[in-house]
């Protein structure tokens, strides 16, 4: 492979977080990743908008809570300005509103600051992929928010019943935070298995992607924890 092949191959992510100490950790966490390249960084939501739009990345990567604009209103911004672009939430447990708001308003994904690192590399793929992804301690916490997620459990399993076997096993990763290549890993299958189990899961469910799924496999039960 050359040069110019890997870096095209790449994933362009400008991060935005008004802590540079975060901003430096996401990064040396980021540089792990050679399929991952930080293209550049903001300490506000404004300037995030007005990199991505100069950038044109693949991922942006942005903390919820930031001067001039907070990361909602910079991933909303986003949206409109470079479509093409992916929101991936930086949260804390003690932001679980803006948690709730940001997935009416269909972000990509959030991952948890105190997270697993091994989750930011996944997010950060999953969303650049065209999927989505949700952390599996940030699912937990929004459905722990929701008083009806009892209310609702009969009826995600009702909506889960018809999965087959392997469609919940897949489902369930999916709920646990795993990408494409460790659910394949995982389950002793090639990707484009999994992928075409996703498809099917989808449909069935009647969910656009795999944050939706995720929340469904935890009010099911299919996810520990």
């Amino acid at each position: 492979m050359t040069i110019d092949t890997f870096a095209a191959t790449q994933v362009r992510v400008v991060l935005a977080d008004d802590e540079a100490m975060i901003r430096a950790g996401v990064r040396a966490i980021l540089a792990a990743d050679p399929g991952i390249e930080v293209v550049a960084e903001a300490g506000d939501g404004r300037a995030a908008v007005e990199l991505v739009r100069a950038h044109r990345p693949r991922v942006a990567l942005l903390d919820i809570r930031m001067p001039r604009l907070d990361g909602l209103a910079a991933a909303a911004e986003i949206r409109r300005v470079a479509p093409d672009t992916a929101t991936l939430m930086l949260t804390t447990f003690g932001e679980d509103d803006h948690v709730a708001r940001a997935l009416g308003h269909g972000a990509s994904g959030f991952l948890l600051k105190a997270g697993d690192p091994r989750e930011l590399i996944a997010g950060v793929h999953a969303v650049a992929e065209g999927g989505a992804y949700l952390s599996p301690r940030v699912a937990r916490r929004v459905i722990e928010l929701d008083a009806g997620r009892l209310a609702r459990r009969p009826a995600a399993r009702d909506r889960t019943a018809g999965l087959t076997e392997r469609e919940r096993e897949v489902l369930a990763l999916v709920g646990a935070g795993l990408s494409n290549a460790e659910i394949a890993r995982r389950l002793h299958l090639v990707e484009g298995t999994v992928k075409s189990y996703l498809t099917s899961i989808f449909t069935r469910l009647d969910v656009r992607n795999r944050v939706q799924a995720a929340i469904i496999a935890y009010e099911a039960g299919l996810v520990d924890g």
